[in-house]
């Protein structure tokens, strides 16, 4: 596979070789694989290069760079479809021969004309806008569409039907860079639809896109349901989605007795790892009741179920889990805990090793100060190193 897209991006620079005697001095993209090409300002003309690959699943990758008189160039990329396109037909063979075919859109149409052969092609296009469509888009409150707007709602078909649609989910008026947005994530009226069976009415634009991105779908929201998680707020979908907290996260969860964790412990655990992996060891040291936060709190610490063994073998079992914390923060480690019992202080409570290390009361003062007094107490020491002795 990694063989073929180096052989086909080879083949698209010898292509652009033949073809580009100009450079791309701005690439704005808004998100592969689909592209939008931003309003450079100004009207005029559009016009510039395609270069176009057959893809074996049968989808076509189309590359534009264009440029506007006075406005510089730009270039984007996306898949589509042969039936995107009126007049193109694949040809049969390796040797190059003309190719003419449209983009046929209710805000416009665009023109390919170039060379191509089996494997795909390359060319110039150029861009003309419908009037009709521009007269009806005033009628519905877009009075200024500009040519690279027009350009924009052609290559991803925004159209008076999808608008007509839109507004019967209750999105009426919705500014042409969200239109289009919509059309590149697919957050149209038949998704709007789903979530609102769902419970999820006139939800903001920016967050259908933000659920298209990151795939908080109907499907996911049916399947948090099911598990108990009803009403999940937009920025919780999409936040347990860009971390990874899965239903099949959720219902290992629950095999280990979490069946009742929120959303916000569900994504903090994701973000700190507090894995199902995690914690059948800590299951198996004696902890098997921590609260999701105590879970969080252990791996942003770094306790972890080494450490717990350790201080259990050095006398220190079932200590509370925020003193655990604690020590942690602190350097309370069972190295520490060992050379103090070896110097003569065992059971020393954990708020007194933690205090130890908040005042620096290291093993070689200890060692230093027994030197001098062999029955000197920790709070002693503790003591001297408050005061600066």
């Amino acid at each position: 596979m990694k063989d073929r897209k180096l052989s086909n991006a080879r083949t698209r620079r010898q292509r652009l070789a033949h073809l580009l005697t100009w450079v791309v001095s701005a690439a704005l993209f808004w998100m592969v694989p689909s592209f939008r090409l931003a309003a450079q300002g100004g009207g005029g003309s559009i016009e510039g290069r395609w270069l176009l690959d057959f893809e074996p699943d049968g989808s076509l990758q189309l590359e534009i760079e264009r440029r506007s008189p006075g406005h510089g160039h730009s270039h984007g990329s996306s898949d589509y479809t042969a039936g995107d396109f009126r007049g193109l037909t694949r040809p049969t063979t390796k040797t190059d021969a003309p190719a003419r075919f449209e983009m046929a859109r209710d805000a416009g149409t665009i023109t390919f004309e170039g060379q191509m052969n089996d494997s795909g092609g390359a060319g110039h296009f150029s861009f003309a806008s419908n009037p009709e469509f521009v007269t009806a888009m005033k009628g519905l409150g877009y009075p200024d569409l500009s040519e690279d707007q027009l350009f924009s709602m052609t290559l991803h078909d925004v159209s008076r039907t999808f608008l007509r649609d839109l507004d019967s989910r209750g999105y009426k008026s919705v500014p042409v860079e969200d239109l289009i947005a919509m059309r590149i994530h697919g957050a149209g009226p038949a998704f709007i639809r789903e979530l609102q069976a769902l419970g999820y009415q006139h939800l903001p634009v920016d967050n259908l896109v933000a659920f298209r991105i990151h795939g908080a779908s109907p499907e996911f929201i049916r399947e948090l349901k099911t598990l108990g998680y009803d009403h999940v707020s937009p920025d919780y979908l999409v936040a347990l989605r860009i971390h990874g907290a899965t239903p099949e996260y959720i219902r290992e969860l629950e095999s280990l007795g979490y069946d009742h964790l929120s959303t916000d412990e569900l994504v903090a655990m994701r973000i700190h790892g507090a894995t199902p992996e995690f914690i059948p060891g800590l299951k198996s040291s004696g902890y098997d009741k921590l609260s999701g936060e105590d879970l969080v709190a252990f791996r942003i610490h770094g306790v972890s179920p080494e450490m717990v063994r350790e201080l259990a073998a050095l006398g220190y079992r079932h200590v509370a889990p925020d003193q655990l914390v604690a020590m942690r923060i602190h350097g309370v480690t069972p190295e520490f805990v060992g050379e103090l019992q070896k110097l003569g202080y065992k059971d020393v409570a954990v708020d007194q090793l933690v205090a130890m290390r908040i005042h620096g009361v290291t093993v070689d003062f200890v060692r230093r100060m027994q030197a001098q007094d062999k029955t000197i107490s920790i709070d002693e020491m503790v003591e001297m190193r408050i005061h600066g002795e």
